[in-house]
């Protein structure tokens, strides 16, 4: 690895955790999303038009390059038939109940170990993620006692910006504080990950390869990424501590 790297942001979703099936864990969230926005259809009638309304919406994400807010997310594109002033409320927490019907997220393991050692190797890091949730990221970081470990944490749904537009990757090496030669990006994507830390100049781009990620992407891979890893710990051999 070079020597000129001294921060390394990361990707989430899929690279530091990803989703366990669990039926009761996903009913119970469905129950309580369609008890706040007071549901007037069935169960799979609710679903499958949210489920409609949730793809358009990610086509016009993934075609533009942004993202929205919470607030804006559902009342705009995933429930603009419900009353406003019943759905803006519960915003933040029927987009966690959305993430939660897919099923409960994990740390792949050694994440939280990798992580800690190499902020004590004396890298800088931090995370530049395409999130609709502005909580869900700060609420695992506290829970699994890794907050500290990250000095910036870049949100599509709250910077608008969504990879792999360079612009936020550029916001992310400008908000810690290095040039974006001296930054490394880990990520499994091979698409958007890839071409964004690519476009943007980093110095080095990780990609943890995950079966199956060029497939939902859609399309092939313009760039190739520096390295490749099969686990997270794997990062601790291309980044030996700093002097």
């Amino acid at each position: 690895m070079t020597q000129n790297i001294d921060t390394i942001f990361f990707d989430v979703g899929a690279t530091l955790r990803y989703v366990v099936e669990d039926p009761e864990f996903a009913a119970a969230a469905e129950k309580e999303l369609m008890e706040l926005v007071g549901a007037t259809e069935d169960h799979d009638t609710f679903f499958e038009k949210l489920e409609a309304n949730w793809k358009k919406y990610r086509k016009w994400a993934k075609t533009e390059l942004l993202d929205v807010s919470e607030m804006e997310l559902w009342l705009q594109y995933l429930l603009p038939d419900y009353p406003a002033d019943r759905v803006a409320p519960h915003a933040a927490r029927l987009t966690r109940l959305w993430r939660d019907h897919d099923g409960r997220r994990v740390v792949h393991d050694g994440t939280n170990e990798t992580l800690r050692e190499l902020k004590n190797r004396g890298y800088k890091l931090g995370i530049i993620a395409n999130t609709i949730t502005e909580t869900e990221i700060p609420d695992w970081m506290c829970r699994d006692h890794v907050a500290d470990c990250f000095k910036t944490v870049i949100l599509s749904s709250k910077v608008r910006l969504r990879k792999p537009d360079p612009a936020i990757y550029l916001l992310g090496a400008r908000c810690i504080g290095s040039l974006p030669e001296n930054c490394a990006y880990v990520g499994d994507n091979p698409v958007r990950d890839v071409e964004g830390a690519k476009l943007a100049k980093f110095g080095a781009m990780v990609l943890f390869e995950d079966a199956g990620t060029a497939d939902r992407e859609g399309k092939a891979p313009t760039y190739q990424p520096d390295y490749r890893i099969k686990a997270i710990p794997e990062l601790l051999d291309l980044f030996p501590a700093r002097g």
